[in-house]
This record gives structure tokens, C-alpha cells and sequence, in this order.
């Protein structure tokens, strides 16, 4: 029997709808459909990544002016949490064998929140921040992924003097995240010239995974 969840997120604040989606996608235990509203295009983009990244089939829409809806099914063939169980088996027996062979590989993360570094001077710190990304690519270990929030979602975006190196370090594999909330409150969703749009919910899961976090 396939199911529908309808989620209510109009006018909720991130990382809620992520929170309600996710909320709702386990409930529906691999199979069936859910719907889910909100007020704005960042929260459509949100949703639509976690529930692509637990493998759903995602559509979006407009409705109208300040309501989108989101559909999501998911295949309903009874084995996704099967699989998901055997995926982390054997993830953590690969990360077992690396630490046997003491070769682990630790989950590094980069964490941006302002567009200078240090306190002080603002023309100074605008010059470090530069180097201090410039200095990540250097790296003999890049990190997986760096987060970027608050005034650092600048630092993604048209102008800034960032990009050549941020790009450099994603066709290296690196993961470049910046905050939804962040671009719409300054301005410039837009905007973003490399990496993908994140939420709150996906950061605060990234650093609490994260072996090691750099920050500026």
C-alpha cells in the first residue's frame, strides 16, 4: 500500500522544513509518496537535495506567489533500508580495515562564517581570508568539504576575489556548501558561482561527523 504525507513548512525558518521532510521520509519506511509546502525557492532547493540524497524522485513547483510544493516517492520495493544497512556495514568495515592498516583517512571540513579573518582591521582581514583559502588549496590532504555561512556565503559568490581557488579546490573533489539562508538574506542566491546551496540542518550534521574542523 503506498502512502502520501502532506508536510505544512509554509513559513518556517531553516532547517525546519529539512527537519519535517526527513521526519516524514522515515515514516514512510521506503515506500510511498509525500508532498511538502514552503515559502520561498532556497527551502525548495533544501528539501530537494536531502530527499534526492535518500534516494527519492523529486519534482518542485510554484503554486503561487510565496508557495512552492515539492513531491517526492520513493520507489516502495521494500529493500532501501536493507540497503542503507548494508551501505553502512560496509562502510565501516572499509573505515575498520583503513584504521587496521593505519592508513585512516580523517573527515576534514572547512568552516567559513565571515568574509575577513581575525578581528582589527577590516581591509587586512579581507587580505587574509583571501590567503587562508588560498593557503587550503596547498594542502597535502585537501579537506572533503567546506562550509560556508553568515557573511563567509560571500566568499562563494559573483565578485569575490575567492572564486578562482574555490573552484580550483572542487575539480579537486572538494565539496563547497554555503548556507540558503545566508544568500537570501544578503541578497545573493542569485549569485553563487561555485559549490551548491545547503541548510542548517546538513551543516550542523557535517561538523558533528567531522574528525577535524578548520577555521579561519
Amino acid at each position: 500500500m503506498r502512502f502520501m504525507i502532506t508536510v505544512d513548512a509554509m513559513g518556517d525558518a531553516c532547517p525546519i522544513p529539512v527537519i519535517k521532510t526527513k521526519k516524514a521520509l522515515a515514516e514512510l519506511n521506503g515506500s510511498g509518496e509525500l508532498e511538502v509546502f514552503v515559502d520561498n525557492e532556497i527551502a525548495v532547493q533544501n528539501v530537494s537535495k536531502m530527499a534526492a540524497n535518500a534516494g527519492g524522485d523529486v519534482a518542485s513547483e510554484q503554486i503561487s506567489e510565496g508557495k512552492y510544493r515539492v513531491a517526492i516517492r520513493l520507489a516502495g520495493d521494500g529493500t532501501a533500508g536493507e540497503r542503507d544497512t548494508e551501505e553502512a556495514e560496509e562502510k565501516a568495515e572499509e573505515k575498520q580495515a583503513e584504521k587496521t592498516a593505519g592508513k585512516e583517512k580523517k573527515h576534514t571540513i572547512v568552516v567559513v562564517s565571515s568574509d575577513r579573518m581575525g578581528s582589527g582591521n577590516d581591509e587586512l582581514g579581507k587580505v587574509l581570508i583571501k590567503g587562508f583559502i588560498f593557503a587550503v588549496t596547498q594542502l597535502d590532504e585537501l579537506p572533503e568539504q567546506m562550509l560556508f555561512y553568515n557573511g563567509g556565503a560571500v566568499l562563494t559568490c559573483e565578485g569575490a576575489d575567492t572564486l578562482e581557488d574555490l573552484k580550483n579546490l572542487e575539480a579537486q573533489g572538494v565539496e563547497i556548501l554555503t548556507c540558503g539562508t545566508c544568500l537570501d538574506y544578503y541578497g545573493l542566491k542569485e549569485k553563487l558561482q561555485v559549490g551548491s546551496v545547503t541548510n542548517m540542518y546538513a551543516i550542523v550534521e557535517a561538523m558533528s561527523r567531522a574528525d577535524k574542523i578548520i577555521r579561519p
